[in-house]
């Protein structure tokens, strides 16, 4: 998995305020495009207080968008250079050329994008699917991590909780037309307030203002002509790769990392089972486990100042791994 191209610097251009029609852009943020052969990414950047901190990217999770990132990316902007992508099909992003949405091509959008922008090795953060994904990156291109913080991340579940069910539904063949013809008369609002139950461990959290971008981002989404299609072959794209065994079973891949990882689990997630931190713990070599009682699937969306401090806490002990080990060079 390795990339040489450049981006089309064309077309790279950052642009604070974008299009009515576009992601919402949150203040202190731009947004750019970067085109690589086959393929158009999203950029959301948030510029750091001040030159010469490390970089960051941070990957959404399934039916997300580098918009689940800014709080997080705000609450860490004064120790990282951040950057968060939408994966193709969502976000800003539009869909590949190839139409190809599983794990590995998510995975290959984030090490091309790495590679053309040159800013790797970074720190790598990835909720839900974002977490398979990075967890692949990490394994398969270690030069490119420096640190790896999962929140949540879908790796493989012998025996997936209830309410996941209908997630891993939508990968099966004409359940999102049958969810679409069922939903049709549903509201922006209520979809959103839907999707913030399953998700958050209390959506009463969520404040009037982010609510109604929620609802207007829900609502733009639901007029690309691609949206329906992008969520179900990615969710197909997730499933099987839940099947995959030998070297490419996430698990073992989660075993290859060799970056310092920080997992984040929430004990009221409905989509990632709260049981499956301690196994994450054990297959990620070198790493420290948080958990949140009261979080959902999206910890770093509710409690962006607690995730933050754990990634500090993993940072500042990393450096001084690094410190003692040119010492002792």
């Amino acid at each position: 998995m390795s990339s040489t191209e450049q981006p089309d610097l064309r077309t790279a251009v950052p642009h604070a305020i974008p299009d009515l029609n576009g992601p919402h852009v949150h203040g202190g943020e731009a947004l750019r495009d970067v085109s690589l052969a086959g393929l158009t990414l999203s950029v959301r950047a948030r510029p750091p207080v001040r030159r010469g901190l490390p970089p960051a990217l941070y990957v959404h999770g399934l039916g997300g968008s580098s918009q689940n990132w800014s709080a997080l990316m705000r609450e860490l902007a004064g120790h990282l250079d951040g950057e968060a992508v939408d994966l193709p099909g969502f976000g800003g992003s539009p869909p590949p050329d190839d139409g190809d949405y599983s794990v590995s091509a998510h995975a290959r959008a984030v090490v091309r994008l790495l590679d053309a922008s040159e800013r790797g090795p970074v720190h790598l953060f990835g909720n839900s699917l974002g977490g398979a994904v990075t967890t692949r990156v990490a394994a398969m291109r270690p030069d490119l991590v420096r640190t790896l913080t999962l929140v949540s991340p879908a790796l493989p579940e012998l025996r997936p909780q209830r309410t996941a069910v209908p997630t891993a539904l939508l990968a099966l063949p004409g359940v999102t037309s049958l969810f679409g013809r069922l939903t049709k008369d549903w509201t922006p609002e209520r979809r959103t307030r839907e999707v913030l139950a399953l998700c958050y461990g209390d959506p009463g959290r969520v404040a009037p203002e982010d609510f109604q971008v929620a609802v207007r981002e829900y609502a733009r989404r639901l007029e690309l002509p691609y949206f329906w299609d992008a969520l179900t072959r990615s969710a197909r794209g997730l499933v099987n790769a839940y099947t995959l065994g030998g070297q490419h079973s996430l698990w073992r891949q989660a075993e290859r990392v060799l970056a310092p990882t920080l997992l984040v689990y929430g004990g009221r997630d409905q989509l990632v089972s709260f049981r499956m931190a301690r196994r994450a713990s054990t297959a990620f070599r070198s790493s420290r486990l948080v958990a949140l009682p009261e979080a959902g699937h999206v910890a770093m969306m509710e409690y962006p100042d607690v995730v933050a401090r754990a990634f500090r806490e993993l940072l500042a002990e990393t450096s001084d791994r690094s410190e003692q080990a040119v010492k002792g060079a």
